[in-house]
Parts: C-alpha cells; structure tokens; sequence
C-alpha cells in the first residue's frame, strides 16, 4: 500500500462531544422530514445523533463539534480520490469563475462524455443530474425502443427512487410487483417483475412467461446497496444473453461500480472477460467527482431513439452543469492504474482485520467485496441475494457502528451499505481503523441475543 498524503491526524480517541451536531440535528428536525435530506443520514438504523460535519480533507472528516473521523463513506461511493482533492477543487473553483450554469451545450460536457465512452462499451451518452434520473430515463428509453412496458428488477437492488422499480416481490417468482412504500400507485408498479438475485431458473421462468413483453431487465452490475453482493460467475452474462433471447435489453445500472470497482466500473472487471456487453448502462457517483451528474448510455441504434434525434423525449434543465462536468472530468483522468492499485490495497489491508477482530470476538459474519467495495454482514453464511442479506444481525452492526464511531471512524449508518476506500486513505487512516476494530468486534458480540451462542 503506497501512502497518500497525511490527513488532519490520529482518529483512536473516542470522541468526546456532539452537542452542536446534537443541536444541528434539532434545528434540522424542525424544518426537514427527519431532520435529512436523504433517509440513511438519519441513523434511524443505528440510533443516535448523526454528525454534521463542517468540513473533509482527504480520508478524513471533521464535525461541527471538531472531532475527526476516518471516513468509509465517501459521500457513497464519489470520493474516489478522497474529499478536496487540490486538482479537483481548483478544476471546480475555475469553472465557477466562468459562470455556474448556461443552459446551453459546453466542451466540458463533451469531454466528459468522451472520456467515458473511451472507458466503457457505450457509444452514446446522455448526461443528466441524478442517479434516479439515469435509470428512469434508461427505462423509459427501453420502452419506447422495444414497444414492451414489463420491467424485471432483482430484490435488493436499488434503482433510484423511480416509481417502477420502488417495487415488492409478488407471491410467486413471476407474478408481478406491489409497491414499496406508500405514495407509490399500484398502476405503477404492476408492470415490475422483482426476482431473487442470482436465481437463474427465477430470470428463466419470467422470461419463459411475459418474454414477449418485456422492455428491458435492469441489475446493478454488482449490487452494493443490500450490502456488497457479488453476481456469482457468468450470471450477468446470462442475463446478458437471456434479454438478447428474448428481445429485451439489458441495462447494467453502474451508478455505484462505475469507475469505482475499476477504471471501467464492474464491466471492465468482468464483462469484457464473460463476454457480456449492456445494451444499456446508468452512471454517477464517482463521474461527477463528488458533485451531482450521472449519465445513462448504450448502444447506438437505441440512443438514436432519444430527442432530439428520435420520439422518446428526456431533458434536464441542469443537466451537463459546468461545475459537475468539471469535478467529473477532473476525477476520471486523476483516477491512473495506480489509484485503482492503492485502493485494491487498503481493502485488502481492512477486510481480513475486520474478519479477524470479528473472529476474535466469537462474532459470526462474512466480508464480500467487488473491487475494493466491501461489506460485513453479521451472518454465519455467504450472502447471494437479499433474503440471505436481510437475515444480517442488526442490532449487532448498531453496536459495532457506534464504537467506531465513538474511535473516530465513521463507517455507514446501516448494516447493508458498502464500505468505500480512497486513494486518500493513507498507513495513518488505515492504522486508526485497524486500532478501533477489536473495541468495536466486542461491542457487536455484546449486543447479540444471548441465545445466539447457545
């Protein structure tokens, strides 16, 4: 592991006070649902007080209250180079001396879109704002190429906060969807099909019953938001191969892999290699370099269907923002082989510490991991799909989370979210988490049932 510059400084004393974070989430809790702007931030999972933080700097991050925290968020994923990168921030500070948005066509743009098509199999992109964005548009594409309306989705993988795809399993593999959570109609969901992930015979018999009707198959190309859930070997490829079967696209949602599992996201470590290739992909995160863009793109002929060329309409008054396309650009061409390296090595260096600090504690669990993303799930057995994710001891991820927390690292405030390195993350950060694990090991073993070792 190379060491990346220093950050602010050592993160293993417990953290002494939050009561302005205490007195910020008060404030926030007054005039915003939850007090968040996005529901995980909450820590309704963990409990306790979220920390606001006033201000990050590498792999670190410092709260209102000035304690330091090694970070293993990383804003979810975009922080690839780690926060106030000096190219990436004075990339943004003179694009917004230029003028913050225009509303008209930029060479920032441009660049950006080239630079992702010389790393993925897509031949044309279309740059929006969002993560949601990218795969509704992605889906209503898909419809009006194909002239079908049925979607299949896999349980546990997060599209975006779209409708369609804010969907329940119906009461058997093919039928179709409810809504999962109130305000969703179910007019708009009752033409999802949501399978168990990595279930080939499932994805067979809903092909094998509705194929002629459906628009496209949408997964994330290696799920991360039930916790890391790697697809088992040549299971993108076949759905790959069952859509081309049947008529149907697939759509390789890359918004958390992309550009983060490699320089050319979970395709580049697996598809070129098995032989699969999207008909449609959905980017964000790390293209937009910590600032909000995302990107859906694909194949030519069903791009050509996208206006202005084409009949299926999509805009975004925002969307290609000079700054976003500027921190994006910026991130994608500092992200060399030898960050993609780093970052393969302070995972390799955490994974085995957490196991065996969780070991050490008599603390059952599994670490799985695509690229340097990774995920602990307190369960005595290998997760291949939502329903194994969901058996994760909850109540125990509570416990070690917050005596993380309280050694200064802060990890994400649900146990089925994805741990996230950078190439900030330095022998310093590495040490402090390594320091705070058999504290936080004990804490989770603390709080299990005590039937559970019986």
């Amino acid at each position: 592991m190379t060491p990346a510059p220093s950050g602010p400084g050592s993160a293993t004393r417990p953290t002494t006070s939050v009561r302005r974070s205490a007195e910020l989430f008060d404030r926030a809790r007054a005039v915003t649902p939850g007090g968040v702007n996005s529901p995980v931030r909450a820590f309704n999972a963990v409990g306790g007080t979220p920390r606001f933080v006033a201000s990050a700097q590498g792999a670190w991050l410092t709260d209102a209250d000035g304690n330091e925290y090694v970070d293993l968020v990383g804003s979810w994923g975009p922080m690839l180079l780690g926060h106030a990168h000096p190219e990436v921030v004075a990339a943004v500070q003179a694009a917004a001396a230029r003028g913050t948005s225009y509303g008209t066509p930029t060479e920032g743009e441009v660049a950006l879109v080239e630079e992702i098509i010389d790393r993925t199999p897509v031949e044309r992109l279309r740059l929006v704002s969002s993560g949601t964005e990218a795969t509704m548009s992605a889906i209503r594409l898909a419809r009006g190429f194909t002239g079908r309306d049925v979607v299949v989705k896999f349980a546990g993988c997060y599209h975006g906060h779209l409708d369609a795809l804010l969907a329940s399993a119906g009461s058997g593999l093919t039928t179709f969807s409810i809504p999962g959570t109130p305000g969703v109609p179910a007019s708009s969901t009752e033409l999802t099909l949501v399978l168990p992930y990595n279930d080939r015979a499932a994805v067979e018999a809903a092909f094998a019953e509705h194929g002629d009707r459906i628009a496209c198959l949408i997964t994330e190309a290696a799920p991360g938001n039930m916790g890391v859930v790697p697809p088992e070997p040549g299971f993108n490829a076949f759905l790959a191969d069952t859509c081309r079967r049947y008529g149907a696209l697939f759509v390789s949602d890359e918004v958390m892999t992309g550009f983060r599992v490699s320089r050319s996201g979970q395709w580049g470590t697996d598809g070129a290699a098995e032989g699969w290739r999207p008909d449609l992909m959905t980017f964000g995160k790390v293209m937009g370099g910590g600032l909000p863009a995302a990107a859906f793109g694909g194949r030519a002929d069903v791009m050509h269907h996208l206006a202005p060329e084409g009949p299926v309409y999509q805009a975004g008054t925002l969307s290609g923002n000079p700054l976003a396309t500027a921190a994006g650009l910026a991130t994608l061409r500092l992200a060399t082989p030898e960050v993609y390296d780093h970052l393969a090595g302070v995972a390799d260096v955490l994974r085995p510490a957490v196991s065996e600090a969780l070991t050490a504690a008599g603390v059952p669990h599994v670490v799985q991991s695509t690229g340097s993303m990774f995920s602990v799930f307190l369960t005595d057995e290998p997760v291949r799909d939502f329903a194994g994710a969901s058996r994760t001891d909850v109540a125990a991820y509570a416990a070690f989370f917050h005596a993380m927390l309280d050694r200064g690292v802060h990890l994400p405030p649900s146990a089925f979210e994805a741990w996230f390195v950078s190439a900030a993350h330095d022998d310093r950060a590495v040490q402090a988490v390594l320091d705070a694990l058999p504290a936080a090991a004990q804490a989770a073993a603390a709080a299990r049932p005590a039937e559970a070792d019986q």
